[in-house]
């Protein structure tokens, strides 16, 4: 029940009365205290779910914003167009929030790190606030070897999860061995000693599968995560953006090697997903990274997850 007041203007002027004579008896009035000082804007480091007995953390290892978005996205389509995308999605045409998403996951039995971000600093820290520490990491799988996936392997202190294994698709490591890439060679070449080289299909652990996703780079896998029934896919770089990459899967990246190689696995690996209702963690998706998506016209309209993949049963 909703109780209206109806201020009249007799009873205005008797308010405005009771307020002066309140400051003839002294009674002073309420002053405003100190202005609070602006904390500005904030994201959470880290967010969790659970994947049947699996412990799925995605981990924000940096974000930035960065201007002329239509440069990197939709390169092959028009002003208009690109503004028509992103005005249908409430976003600006003029620049874009970048995210880079590391997953961890527990298997209960080893801690799994997919991807390291662009440098150890950001990564080290979203893995602090998640509750662990670098040490415990038992696997680093890299899904392909751009700078803002092996960014955080080496530190000024050497590698930054000395106790880990490594692995990685054969076909991605053997092109840039070949590459004269200086990060390659100071960050992974000193590692692959540790190296396992897997194909599409190979397995990092129990319930860990690789899929090729080819065309970003010449070797870019995803991974599909299975525990208790239940699915979860990796989808790394497959669709860099969510509006003008993954709603747009035609739509031409500048930084995916190959154009028509990364869109073919757009279609593909995100159909897959549609069809079978699968949530995806995506590597630069908007943080915390984790949603589904469902056929739309010749693309996919990204759904982000709200509850369903942390509820528990009902009490």
């Amino acid at each position: 029940m909703q109780t209206t007041i109806h201020l009249t203007r007799r009873s205005a002027l008797m308010t405005g009365a009771a307020a002066v004579l309140a400051g003839a008896a002294g009674v002073a009035p309420r002053v405003a205290l100190a202005k609070a000082e602006m904390k500005g804007t904030a994201v959470p480091l880290f967010s969790r779910l659970k994947l049947g007995d699996f412990e799925v953390t995605t981990l924000l290892a940096g974000t930035r914003t960065v201007g002329a978005p239509h440069g990197i996205f939709g390169t092959n389509v028009s002003d208009a167009d690109f503004k028509a995308a992103a005005d249908a999605a409430f976003i600006p045409a003029d620049k874009a929030q970048f995210y880079f998403t590391p997953t961890l996951v527990n298997t209960g039995a080893e801690l799994i790190l997919f991807d390291t971000g662009t440098d150890p600093a950001g990564l080290v820290a979203a893995i602090t606030a998640a509750g662990y520490a670098p040490e415990q990491v038992d696997k680093v799988v890299i899904t392909h070897m751009h700078p803002d996936h092996i960014g955080g392997l080496m530190g000024e202190g050497g590698a930054t999860f000395a106790n880990a294994a490594y692995v990685t698709g054969a076909t991605e490591h053997n092109f840039w061995s070949g590459q004269a890439n200086e990060l390659f060679d100071k960050n992974v070449k000193p590692l692959n000693d540790k190296f396992t080289m897997i194909d599409d299909g190979g397995t990092v652990a129990p319930g860990i599968t690789g899929m090729n996703a080819y065309g970003h780079t010449p070797g870019h896998m995803i991974f599909m995560l299975e525990s208790g029934g239940q699915r979860l896919a990796v989808t790394a770089d497959t669709a860099n953006h969510y509006i003008w990459s993954l709603g747009h899967p035609d739509w031409e990246v500048k930084f995916d090697a190959d154009k028509v190689g990364a869109a073919a696995s757009r279609k593909k690996v995100f159909g897959m997903i549609a069809a079978d209702r699968i949530p995806f963690i995506g590597y630069h998706m908007p943080f915390p990274a984790t949603g589904f998506v469902e056929a739309d016209g010749s693309g996919f309209r990204y759904v982000p997850a709200s509850y369903q993949l942390i509820m528990g049963e009902p009490g």
